[in-house]
């Protein structure tokens, strides 16, 4: 599998924890840039972004990377100099073919719709976005990156499939952490993969034991 889809959810920490989904976001963005990986937005709400990233490596390069990201920093908004601690939580489904995961036609549910995001006012008055519902399991995407509505239609189905294939690896060995909730936990400030500490300038890995500088790891260099 050349491609994988990785989830960036807000946690404990309130706004402070949905503005870090976009910091951990630019800085997974400049680590694909830095290793040559190709990524494209599949969708983005106020406490969840979702995006594909491809790639030879693109498996590897986050394996990593699934489960809680405690940060520890003054949040922007913050006026009295006071640290929070907010966690948001990162998932990683591979993506598999169509040999691998195949979904009948019959099985699909299209639901064009407005886009809500950013974007600006060509992509919101359109019905570019797509909901994408399959029937036997009940699970649904949403993809709204795109102004096309074919090109969303492509993305929604590979991340249904991407969604499909997880579901079906946790049938199949229940304790296969490719499940989400097993790489999350629960999202707790306890529960956690990694701390970064914003004001010491040091980034823990808890699992791996490995450390680096913020100033680093903020540029991307997570390897």
């Amino acid at each position: 599998m050349g491609s994988i889809v990785v989830e960036i959810h807000a946690a404990e920490g309130g706004a402070d924890a949905r503005d870090l989904v976009r910091e951990q976001l630019g800085i997974y963005l400049r680590y694909c840039e830095n290793h040559g990986l190709s990524v494209e937005l599949v969708d983005e709400k106020a406490a969840v972004v979702t995006f594909r990233v491809s790639g030879e490596q693109a498996a590897e390069l986050f394996k990593d990377e699934p489960g809680g990201h405690r940060w520890q920093r003054i949040p922007p908004t913050e006026r009295n100099g006071r640290v929070q601690t907010s966690t948001v939580t990162v998932a990683v489904l591979g993506e598999p073919s169509e040999a691998e995961v195949h979904i009948a036609d019959r099985d699909l549910e299209w639901t064009a719709c407005r886009g809500s995001g950013a974007g600006g006012q060509a992509r919101n008055k359109t019905s570019s976005a797509i909901q994408l519902r399959h029937v036997p399991s009940g699970l649904m995407v949403r993809c709204e990156s795109e102004r096309s509505q074919a090109q969303n239609k492509r993305t929604a189905l590979a991340l249904l499939r991407a969604k499909l294939w997880e579901r079906q690896q946790g049938v199949a060995d229940e304790g296969r952490a490719a499940d989400r909730k097993a790489q999350v936990g629960l999202g707790e400030r306890g529960s956690k993969r990694r701390t970064i500490r914003v004001g010491d300038d040091q980034v823990v890995d808890h699992i791996s034991g490995r450390r680096w500088r913020f100033r680093d790891y903020v540029k991307g260099n997570l390897w």
